[in-house]
C-alpha cells in the first residue's frame, strides 16, 4: 500500500512538472525565457544578444504568432524577453508586457541588436543558447532537455549553474517509467481529491477556445466549423462542437492571443489537444465531474507517457500523440474499459503515424483537427469490439511496443524528414 502511494505521488508529481500554463508558443516563449534569464544575470539592459537554438526549437518558432504584439517569430521575443520578461514567470515571461514595452521591443529589432544562429554540432534536440552583452560585461544562460530546465548560467566570467553534465536522460531516468497499463490504473484509481487538479485543463483551454471567439486568429477554423455552410456539412453535432471548441483555442495560440493554456510536456497544442476533445465530450455526454477528471488525467498522462520514449520536440507532429491521449479519455467516457483504450490507441498509431511537423504556425490548428477526427473515429471503432491488428503495420500485439514503434519513427527514423523540412521551412522564397 505504501509502495502504491508513493508511486501515485511520484505520477502526480510528473503530472504537475508536465502540465503548467503557457502564454504563446512555447518554442518561442523558451527562448524568450531563457534570454529573460541571461539578461537578469547581466544585471542590465543587453546591447547585443547572441542566440544559438537547435534546429527542431528553430523550426518551431519560425512562423508562429507572439503574444500581443502581432509579430511572427523570434526577433520580437528575444527583444521583449530582455526588455520586461521575467524567468520566474517561466513559460508566461511576457506576462507584464505593455504597449510601450512593445514599441521599444521593435526599435531594438531595428536598431540590430540580435543575431539567430543554428548551435552546430549537438544532438539535444531542445537547446537555446542566450548570450547577452553590455558595456564590456557577458551573460550566457542555456536550457536544454525540457522549456525551463536551465542547465547553464555564466555572467561576468563566474559560473552561476552548470547540470550539462545531466543531459542525455539522467533526469528523465529520475521520473517514473510509465506503461499504458500504469497510465491507466492512476487515472480510475486514484484518490479523486488527488488528482482533482486536472480540471484546470478544462478550465484554461475551453477558456481560450471562448475567448478566440472574440477575434479572428490564426486562418479562423474553430469560427468556420462554427458557421452555417458548416453546420450543412458536418451538422450542429458532438463532433463538430469538439473540432471547434479544440480548434479555436489553437487558433488564438497560434495567432498570437494574449490568452494562457495549460500545457503538455512543453506544448500548448499537446495541452489543448489532450484537454478539449475530452472535455467537450464529457459535457455533451452528461458524464459525471468524477468521470471527467479520471478521463483528463486519462488524457493527459497518456501524451506524457508516449513523450517519455519520443523526446520532447521530434519530427512527429505533437497532435499525433495528444490525439492518442484524448482518444483513450473518450473511449473512459464511453464506457470503455483498459482493453478497448488499448485498440483505440492501436487504431490511432494505425492512421497518424507519420503526420510531420514542419514548425508551430496557424495551420497548426488544422492538423490538431484531423487528430481530434481520428481520436473520435478511434474511439467509436474501439468500442464497437475493432481494431487494428498485429498482422496489420507497425501495430503489435502488446500496445506499449505499439507505442514505441511509433515513437522510434518519430525519434529515429524521421530524423532525415526533420532536416529536409528544416532546409525546405529556411529556403523558401522571402526567408
Amino acid at each position: 500500500m505504501n509502495n502504491n502511494s508513493e508511486l501515485n505521488h511520484s505520477i502526480i508529481s510528473l503530472i504537475k512538472k508536465e502540465v503548467v500554463p503557457a502564454i504563446g508558443c512555447t518554442e518561442p516563449m523558451a527562448v524568450a525565457l531563457c534570454t529573460a534569464r541571461a539578461t537578469e544575470d547581466l544585471g542590465k539592459r543587453p546591447s547585443h544578444i547572441s542566440v544559438l537554438l537547435s534546429a527542431n526549437m528553430l523550426k518551431n518558432a519560425m512562423g508562429v504568432g507572439i503574444p500581443g504584439t502581432g509579430m511572427i517569430g523570434l526577433p520580437i521575443a528575444i527583444a521583449l524577453g530582455a526588455l520586461c520578461g521575467k524567468s520566474k514567470y517561466q513559460l508566461e515571461v511576457l506576462r507584464d508586457l505593455t504597449p510601450d514595452i512593445l514599441e521599444e521591443g521593435k526599435k531594438y529589432i531595428e536598431g540590430d541588436h540580435i543575431d539567430i544562429n543554428l548551435k552546430e554540432n549537438i544532438t539535444e534536440k531542445l537547446y537555446i543558447e542566450v548570450t547577452c552583452e553590455a558595456d564590456g560585461d557577458k551573460a550566457t544562460a542555456i536550457i536544454a532537455g525540457g522549456h525551463t530546465h536551465f542547465v547553464y548560467e555564466e555572467a561576468c566570467g563566474k559560473v552561476l549553474l552548470d547540470k550539462r553534465a545531466c543531459l542525455g536522460g539522467s533526469a528523465e531516468e529520475e521520473e517514473v517509467q510509465l506503461t499504458l497499463r500504469m497510465v491507466w490504473d492512476f487515472a480510475t484509481t486514484a484518490p479523486l481529491d488527488d488528482i482533482r487538479f486536472i480540471l484546470q485543463t478544462r478550465d484554461y483551454n475551453i477558456r481560450a477556445a471562448e475567448e478566440s471567439k472574440k477575434g479572428n486568429y490564426g486562418h479562423c477554423l474553430g469560427k468556420t466549423i462554427d458557421r452555417p455552410l458548416s453546420h450543412g456539412i458536418f451538422g450542429k453535432t458532438i463532433f463538430s462542437h469538439i473540432i471547434s471548441e479544440t480548434a479555436l483555442a489553437c487558433d488564438a495560440r497560434m495567432g498570437g492571443a494574449m490568452i494562457p493554456v495549460m500545457s503538455n510536456s512543453g506544448s500548448g497544442n499537446q495541452g489543448i489537444c489532450a484537454t478539449n476533445p475530452v472535455a467537450v465530450y464529457a459535457e455533451e455526454n452528461e458524464n459525471t465531474e468524477e468521470e471527467l477528471i479520471r478521463a483528463l488525467t486519462l488524457s493527459h498522462l497518456t501524451a506524457i507517457y508516449i513523450k517519455q520514449s519520443l523526446g520532447k520536440l521530434s519530427a512527429l507532429c505533437g497532435c499525433v500523440v495528444a490525439s492518442i491521449g484524448s482518444s483513450c479519455g473518450i473511449v473512459y467516457l464511453m464506457g470503455g474499459d483498459f482493453t478497448r483504450v488499448c485498440h483505440a490507441v492501436k487504431n490511432m498509431i494505425a492512421n497518424l503515424t507519420g503526420m510531420i511537423c514542419d514548425g508551430a504556425k496557424p495551420s497548426c490548428s488544422i492538423k490538431i483537427c484531423s487528430g481530434v477526427s481520428s481520436a473520435l473515429l478511434s474511439a467509436l471503432l474501439s468500442m464497437e469490439g475493432e481494431h487494428v491488428t498485429a498482422a496489420e503495420g507497425i501495430i503489435d500485439e502488446d500496445v506499449d511496443k505499439s507505442i514505441h514503434n511509433l515513437t522510434s519513427i518519430g525519434k529515429e527514423a524521421m530524423c532525415s524528414t526533420d532536416d529536409m523540412v528544416l532546409n525546405i521551412m529556411t529556403h523558401k522564397g522571402g526567408c
